[in-house]
């Protein structure tokens, strides 16, 4: 029998995690200049739903699927999740606040265990418990822990119920029609906060940047949903932790944000437990 996890499946992962942290980085640069996240969130549901929604193959016996609680409930996951990492993003070194992330595949391995039975291993717990640990080292939590860490925490956890929402519904659903419900849905959810912050003109290099984050996002979150369709979360999830690296390189080029180094300790060790959970993986046959 093959291993569990193939090549295939590692790039489109990795390919997904990077996409999803260009946009995210595209999205701190604009709420760092002050534009609103709840703007940015929306714009990027928004622009990625008018882009992609032509190719999304929709179908008239799928419209009514929009209004099922169940596909409302996954949008409105990661619209709260991408609105509190972008309000995380606006304060926070980009590696800390995806250090404080990956609260979610340790969220989602649980749910996953106990909402859809999917098998659980000693060795893999122990590897999310001291994936926790690092988190709390990146964290710090305590009285001088800033709100954008509180934010990032949020989000790390809204996203952990989305992917298990997305394993979930992706054996009763295209992966484009999830994409485009989330597109959709999300936009709805988020219009009314985005709508009040429009911000006072704009330059191109602005709209250049809300492309940017929309499509990059939409892509990569695209790519989770093909290959949750086949692959158990608790086998995907530790591939998650690559955004880590992304994230690390992307925050020096781009902000010349170094981690200090009880972060760059807990960066390590999450970045250690993802590595040992997939290794872990590839030994199941």
């Amino acid at each position: 029998m093959p291993p569990l996890i193939s090549a295939k499946v590692i790039l489109l992962i990795c390919l997904a995690t990077s996409s999803i942290v260009v946009g995210d980085t595209a999205g701190k640069v604009l709420t760092s200049a002050g534009i609103s996240p709840f703007f940015v969130a929306w714009t990027r549901f928004a622009l990625a739903a008018a882009l992609l929604l032509p190719f999304a193959g929709l179908t008239r016996t799928e419209l009514p699927e929009l209004l099922n609680w169940r596909v409302i409930l996954r949008a409105a996951l990661i619209a709260g999740g991408i609105t509190c990492i972008l309000t995380a993003l606006r304060t926070e070194p980009i590696a800390n606040v995806f250090g404080a992330f990956f609260i979610g595949p340790i969220v989602s391995y649980v749910l996953s265990v106990l909402l859809l039975g999917e098998r659980v291993a000693a060795a893999r717990s122990v590897l999310l418990l001291i994936g926790f640990a690092g988190v709390l080292l990146v964290v710090q939590p305590g009285l001088n822990m800033g709100t954008g860490m509180v934010f990032a925490l949020l989000a790390g956890t809204f996203y952990g119920c989305y992917l298990t929402a997305t394993r979930w519904l992706a054996a009763f659903y295209r992966p484009r029609f999830l994409l485009a419900a989330q597109l959709l849905i999300g936009a709805i959810v988020l219009s009314p906060l985005g709508l009040t912050h429009l911000p006072s003109g704009g330059a191109p290099a602005m709209w250049t940047l809300i492309l940017l984050s929309a499509l990059a996002s939409a892509f990569g979150n695209f790519l989770l949903v093909v290959v949750n369709r086949t692959t158990p979360a608790t086998i995907s999830a530790p591939l998650i932790y690559f955004q880590l690296i992304a994230a690390a390189v992307l925050g020096v080029l781009v902000f010349a944000d170094w981690p200090d180094v009880l972060s760059l300790i807990g960066l390590t060790v999450i970045l250690a437990s993802g590595l040992g959970g997939f290794l872990l993986a590839r030994q199941n046959k």
